[in-house]
């Protein structure tokens, strides 16, 4: 397991799993989302986003949390790993509802510099709740489908329906990785 990607519906917690994987195999982090989005929630041309995401990927080792069907052929073309959140629709509005009330509350400031406002959360076409209720059912009934391509053989899959297996599944790894690296240790000395 060097190369992971995690998906999942907006809100699921993609890249917070990914980020803390990314911390347990001390291995770079790739925000597909801190790659797209420019200034005034702007997506950065296609190419332009392909050619990063390509320069981002050119390592040995990482982790990638995001959903990006334009960068799906190189990131997964890459990846050994591939984490699907495969949520209940209720919690993954419930999590992305807390992490958006907070975001609008500290005004963090996101990618590009872009903040989450009131207004394009819950007043908007462009709303992630509504984006979240659109593709929950889509990503379930396309996902075994393109994880069944040939091309997509080589990836080790894991489906996760809940945050307490993913709990568990990383804290496997952690153990796994720290046993390694103790392992590598003694072998230097």
């Amino acid at each position: 397991m060097q190369r992971i990607v995690v998906i999942g519906t907006t809100g699921s917690g993609k890249s917070t799993l990914a980020a803390r994987l990314a911390a347990i195999l001390h291995c770079p982090f790739v925000e597909p989302d801190a790659l797209f989005w420019g200034p005034q929630w702007t997506p950065v041309p296609r190419e332009t986003f392909r050619q990063q995401v390509s320069e981002a990927l050119a390592g040995d080792v990482w982790t990638v949390g995001g959903n990006y069907s334009v960068a799906r052929d190189l990131i997964w073309a890459r990846a050994d790993t591939l984490v699907w959140l495969d949520y209940p629709l209720p919690l993954v509005l419930w999590r992305l509802g807390r992490r958006t009330l907070r975001r609008i509350v500290t005004r963090e400031a996101l990618w590009g510099g872009n903040v989450e406002t009131w207004r394009n959360q819950f007043a908007s076409r462009d709303s992630l709740f509504l984006f979240a209720v659109k593709t929950h059912c889509r990503r379930r009934r396309e996902m075994p489908a393109l994880l069944a391509q040939p091309e997509h053989a080589h990836l080790h899959a894991r489906r996760f329906r809940t945050p307490r297996a993913v709990e568990g599944w990383v804290d496997a790894v952690a153990r796994q990785y720290a046993a390694a690296g103790a392992a590598q240790s003694r072998e230097i000395s």
